[in-house]
């Protein structure tokens, strides 16, 4: 026999419950990312532009040269601006601008601390990051999935207990939200004053990076069919 369908309010025979279940897993991160700002300032634009291609392609080449230990590195906005005389008419220009992003992102922690210290060390460069993250593959978020249902369900039986009854079906599981993960940003002010005291014929120290603990949640919303209590 074909069961009778659920009213979205539920009936006297077949009552609705409705319940959310929702998770957190902490973890340690699995990738970082860093982002990398070359720029150069001169009077001349090709003068700038030359600076600005020789301070790129050596940014470039230390972040290539630690091979595998970095996952992948793209060239974001590149820019030439020229600067205007803020005094006086016409459209006089006084100097260029020039800057080039490069993001990288790295799973070898240890790598990334030296790789960051050495870029810092470079001319005109500034390093922002590390944003801590999990691999787009990581098994954490559907632990964290795996877990809301489990909660969902835990409740959904806590209340049918309560009536002194049952489950009976489930009618409807909705994921309620995005996976979300929070994760943490270690800031670079410490090491970069230890980099600006250091020699210039000394190699810099790498710093000391913690990466922090993410937290990934889940959240579900089930509704379940009970059968009739007796109240």
């Amino acid at each position: 026999m074909t069961p009778p369908a659920t009213s979205p309010h539920g009936t006297p025979d077949a009552p609705l419950l409705t319940v959310r279940g929702e998770a957190e897993i902490d973890a340690e991160p699995e990738i970082a990312r860093i982002r990398v700002t070359v720029t150069a300032r001169g009077r001349d634009r090709r003068t700038t532009l030359d600076d600005l291609t020789r301070r790129n392609t050596a940014a470039l080449d230390l972040v290539k040269s630690y091979g595998d230990a970095v996952g992948h590195v793209t060239t974001g906005s590149i820019s030439i601006t020229p600067e205007l005389t803020p005094h006086g008419r016409g459209e006089r220009v006084r100097g260029h601008h020039g800057r080039v992003h490069l993001t990288a992102e790295l799973a070898d922690f240890t790598a990334l601390a030296e790789l960051t210290t050495r870029l810092a060390d470079l001319e005109l460069t500034r390093i922002d990051g590390p944003w801590w993250s999990l691999r787009p593959d990581s098994p954490v978020p559907a632990r964290a999935r795996r877990q809301a249902v489990h909660e969902a369900l835990r409740r959904a039986r806590e209340y049918v207990d309560a009536l002194g009854t049952t489950v009976a079906a489930l009618v409807e599981l909705t994921d309620t939200g995005d996976d979300h993960t929070r994760p943490g940003r270690t800031p670079f002010e410490r090491g970069a004053r230890r980099t600006a005291l250091a020699q210039p014929e000394e190699p810099p120290r790498p710093l000391d990076l913690e990466p922090p603990r993410l937290r990934v949640g889940a959240q579900v919303s089930a509704q379940f069919t009970m059968r009739p209590p007796r109240v």
